[in-house]
């Protein structure tokens, strides 16, 4: 019977164990992936799913454990020998050349398969066309919206062969609109016999998805549900032990007292393209201004402008009635704005240097971090101390490497450094993208509080739920321009999508 179970499983993995210094990432950790099946796998950041992932790719390998794909034992020495076995993964992050064509994507790396001319364009279409894909080969990726483009990460692995696809995170980018067309791709390749392995942290995606799902905590798999007859809130207690956290604020806390007024805001690139256009935006005290936009029409820039990272080329900037247009981030960050980035990596934290030096980035030139002209070592590792234990960074220590931590934990370590300077006006980007329902309830009460503190908080997000909860007002930014306010008592994340992507103003006309 076991041998039988085997052969209809495109997956088996048992007792797969990775260890890092000072982590154990995985340990025990058996799941089964039927073929032809969608195959859910959830859990908090720091469950170990992503290192699970890479070695399901190739991309590290089991300190122990076994491996079978299609009832054969297999290890992995590099991602090439995953992809051999018909194993294919899009990454979170699209690894795509903006300046090529589709074709030109697809192909690189992989020109000898079909070539790089009309063998490999009749491919690509073949595929494309199979799965409702839409893509047309030779269009530039640069001019394609993020569904597309996670379309054409699909397509590349596919167009290699794929029978196994590894999805980790594919909705977080997307519009409700542009998730319902990805299922129904899903569907499509599920229908034509492919595997598909699926990490979120969108239960209700989940739920509506999934043939199988599988949970992991602290490294090791701790439970498997069917969606028929399974809740978000069982999920939740599976993943984290609790129940699922709404972002609901509560009542409204906000003030006359203007905290963050941009007028006429405008910046342009060198080549002298409008990346924003006009925007006016006020703040006031205890609101929290939620920002809807489809990846790229001008949040970061945005973000980055208020923060001094780049200089507008008209407009004003002002903070609690001080114009800080010309400041730069130093001064603006001294000024009281809070900033949690939203790539963490680059903008957050210094990865290879220890937590209670993270504490000190952005704050060199005051307490605690510093006494006089010195860094105080002594006063920002305790302080370092009070925030891991405070916003429940869990870590060996806060001499452990920023690296060392999943996403959710690196991301409540900035979250705390943040809060610790008592901002006045907070900016958080995309605050809680990549982490799971634990470390995402944990931010969601750190922004109701500084809501309730009085401070002013500009929030961007691609959850729109996210959005809707926390936010007292909705501004949809697109192609650099604020087009419409909408009140989160009444709107839908659908109202939202069609307003981010144009579809609101077609219907409108």
């Amino acid at each position: 019977m076991a041998a039988e179970t085997a052969a209809t499983d495109a997956i088996r993995v048992r007792g797969v164990g990775k260890r890092f210094p000072g982590v154990i990432a995985n340990h025990d950790v058996d799941i089964d992936i039927r073929t032809g099946t969608v195959h859910a796998l959830i859990g908090e950041n720091g469950a170990g799913k992503s290192t699970l992932m890479k070695i399901l790719y190739g991309v590290q390998k089991p300190d122990e454990g076994t491996l079978t794909v299609n009832g054969r034992e297999v290890s992995f020495a590099s991602p090439m020998d995953a992809i051999s076995e018909g194993i294919g993964m899009v990454f979170q992050h699209f690894m795509l050349a903006d300046n090529l064509t589709v074709l030109e994507n697809v192909v690189l790396g992989a020109e000898k398969l079909h070539g790089i001319g009309d063998k490999a364009r009749d491919e690509i279409n073949r595929i494309s066309k199979t799965y409702g894909f839409g893509l047309d080969p030779d269009e530039l990726v640069e001019d394609l919206g993020v569904g597309e483009r996670q379309r054409v990460e699909i397509l590349k692995v596919l167009y290699r062969g794929a029978k196994i696809i590894i999805l980790d995170e594919p909705t977080a980018v997307l519009v409700p609109q542009e998730v319902d067309a990805l299922f129904d791709n899903l569907r499509e390749l599920k229908n034509e016999g492919h595997t598909i392995l699926f990490i979120s942290h969108k239960l209700d995606e989940v739920l509506d998805i999934a043939d199988d799902i599988t949970v992991m905590r602290r490294g090791t798999t701790v439970g498997a549900a069917k969606p028929e007859g399974t809740t978000k809130h069982q999920l939740a207690e599976l993943m984290v032990g609790s129940e699922l956290p709404s972002p609901e604020t509560g009542e409204s806390t906000v003030t006359e007292h203007t905290l963050l007024e941009v007028r006429d805001l405008t910046l342009h690139d060198e080549f002298g393209r409008a990346l924003l256009s006009d925007i006016d935006l006020t703040i006031h005290k205890g609101e929290v201004l939620g920002i809807a936009g489809v990846e790229g029409n001008g949040q970061a820039e945005l973000v980055e402008t208020i923060m001094g990272m780049r200089k507008p080329s008209a407009g004003t900037v002002a903070v609690d009635g001080k114009d800080i247009t010309n400041w730069d981030t130093r001064d603006r960050r001294g000024a009281g704005i809070g900033y949690i980035p939203e790539d963490r990596h680059r903008h957050g934290l210094l990865l290879d240097a220890p937590l209670w030096e993270n504490r000190i980035l952005g704050f060199q030139d005051r307490p605690p971090a510093v006494k006089g002209i010195l860094i105080d070592r002594a006063a920002a590792r305790a302080d370092a101390e009070r925030i891991v234990s405070q916003y429940d960074v869990r870590t060996p220590g806060i001499d452990t490497n920023a690296r060392a931590l999943s996403g959710g934990n690196q991301q409540k370590l900035i979250v705390g450094r943040e809060m610790s300077g008592e901002p006045v006006l907070l900016i958080a980007a995309h605050p809680t993208r990549g982490v799971d329902v634990g470390a995402q309830a944990a931010i969601w009460e750190h922004i109701k509080k500084a809501r309730r503190q009085g401070l002013a908080v500009l929030l961007i997000s691609a959850d729109l739920d996210e959005l809707i909860g926390l936010s007292d007002r909705i501004e949809v930014i697109l192609r650099g321009r604020l087009v419409g306010e909408f009140d989160p008592q009444s709107v839908t994340p659908q109202d939202l999508g069609s307003a981010m992507t144009g579809a609101h103003d077609e219907e409108a006309s």
